[in-house]
């Protein structure tokens, strides 16, 4: 009896240490439980959160929006009081003004310099005729002058007279010079008032930017977080308001470097979402990360000092969900979920 007692115990124990091994082999999907399916629990719902924030400071004169309201593109979500940015406005468009006015007056001042250099051209003609009848006089009065035909008072008019038509032709020739560098003066002024026009129009397209930004407007279709702006509030540029989250959604699950291997682009993914009592949807892997997590975080890990401990990395795979699904529009980012891909499905 007791000899059968002994084969009895022995042949329990020997049943749990086997009981104990497939539970130890199905848990780490080996031999022969091993599955075509990777599941991992480290995935969440993942969106594109914009937080929306002033580009300008002033303070929060409307709030027409409320918690987590739906908004379509271009509905107003918040408005700075613009008073100060309506009168920046008005007196750039002021200052524009003066700018083209100064601009039209350099085109009279031109016009006015070359009607100068036309005058002193004329001046120089009539010079040159000047100086021509005193060349001639001379020429009829310097060989009377030698033979003492004509007096010494004849001779010397006629040589002042020269004298003045040579000087009179210098002149000229200088005020017409004179009038032709004012024409250049005013060409090279004129283009650093044109330079300042366009500085003037440049400050008049930044305050009207300034103006439009007093009215915050959502970049696009979405659902508003809380809404921490409240009306008289003080905000600066980069104030953080309110996040707006859109209606595209996907998953990223963070699997293992071991089970990447019979992952491929395209394949059908299923995934239970925890916040849905579990409830089942489906999609498929879009693409994978282009390294481990690892490699992405701020302190990297540095596996060159200490002792070393091998750790299965974790690379994201991001998967999109399938459209049609009535549950899906119930998802929210952050949101947990649990992902299971069968290696042995052929791609979408």
């Amino acid at each position: 009896m007791t000899r059968l007692f002994r084969s009895l115990s022995t042949y329990v124990a020997l049943a749990i240490g086997l009981v104990g091994l497939a539970v130890i082999l199905y848990a780490w999907r080996l031999p022969p439980f091993a599955s075509a399916i990777e599941t991992t629990e480290n995935a969440y719902v993942r969106g594109q959160v914009t937080v929306i924030a002033p580009q300008l400071a002033g303070y929060v004169a409307e709030v027409p929006v409320q918690d987590f309201a739906v908004v379509k593109r271009g509905d107003l979500l918040l408005r700075i009081d613009d008073r100060i940015y309506a009168q920046k406005l008005e007196q750039a468009r002021a200052g524009l003004a003066a700018q083209r006015a100064t601009l039209a007056n350099s085109d009279q001042t031109r016009a006015a310099a070359e009607a100068r250099v036309r005058a002193a051209e004329a001046n120089i003609a009539s010079a040159e005729a000047a100086l021509r009848t005193a060349e001639a006089n001379w020429g009829r009065i310097e060989p009377l002058r030698e033979r003492g035909v004509v007096s010494q008072t004849s001779t010397d008019q006629s040589q002042q007279a020269l004298d003045q038509g040579r000087a009179s032709l210098t002149a000229s020739n200088a005020a017409a010079e004179v009038a032709r560098q004012d024409v250049q003066t005013a060409i090279v002024n004129r283009q650093s008032l044109a330079a300042a026009v366009e500085g003037a129009e440049a400050a008049v397209h930044l305050a009207e930017i300034d103006l439009q930004n007093t009215r915050i407007l959502a970049p696009q279709d979405g659902r508003l977080g809380e809404v921490s702006a409240r009306l008289g509030q003080y905000v600066t540029a980069g104030t953080q308001l309110v996040a707006l989250v859109p209606d595209q959604l996907w998953l990223i699950a963070n699997f293992k470097e071991t089970q990447l291997a019979g992952l491929r682009v395209g394949q059908p993914v299923s995934f239970t979402v925890d916040a849905l009592q579990h409830a089942r949807l489906s999609g498929h892997i879009e693409r994978f990360s282009p390294a481990a997590g690892s490699e992405f975080s701020v302190i990297r890990p540095d596996n060159a000092t200490g002792n070393f401990i091998k750790i299965a990395q974790r690379v994201p795979v991001r998967i999109a969900i399938d459209p049609g699904q009535p549950l899906a529009e119930r998802l929210a980012p952050g949101l947990s979920v649990v992902v299971s891909v069968d290696t042995s499905a052929p791609r979408g």
